[in-house]
């Protein structure tokens, strides 16, 4: 499988990325300790779906993709954080994003489990 034409790479390369700037925007409003959290779990989402591709096994595939899981809900706990804070930039994007890469990757780990 070539990586750049795996959707979920792509996917969640492109959302660390945006996280990225997102985050940016948080620290110019010295919005520290979510910013922080939200980089390390919005970007490990990708970093743990790209190690899964060299997996030692099918076993550590799964595993790697359900690191990925609990990611993507930290993420999505501190992104409706920001949602329903006052004086938070507007992150229905983000939680759009997150929401398609959730259920992309709870469908990799159902079809995994069943092969």
């Amino acid at each position: 499988m070539e990586v750049k034409d795996n959707v979920i790479i792509k996917l969640t390369f492109q959302f660390a990325l945006d996280i990225i700037i997102y985050c940016e925007n948080l620290q110019e409003s010295k919005k520290f300790i979510i910013a922080n959290q939200l980089l390390k779990s919005g970007t490990s989402i990708g970093a743990n779906i790209r190690e899964a591709q060299n997996a030692e096994s099918k076993a550590d595939f799964i595993h790697k993709f359900k690191i990925a899981a609990k990611e993507i809900e930290e993420t999505i706990y501190w992104l409706e954080l920001c949602k329903y804070s006052e004086n938070y930039p507007n992150v229905e994007e983000l939680i759009e994003q997150i929401n398609n890469i959730s259920r992309i990757v709870n469908k990799i780990i159902i079809t995994s489990k069943q092969k």
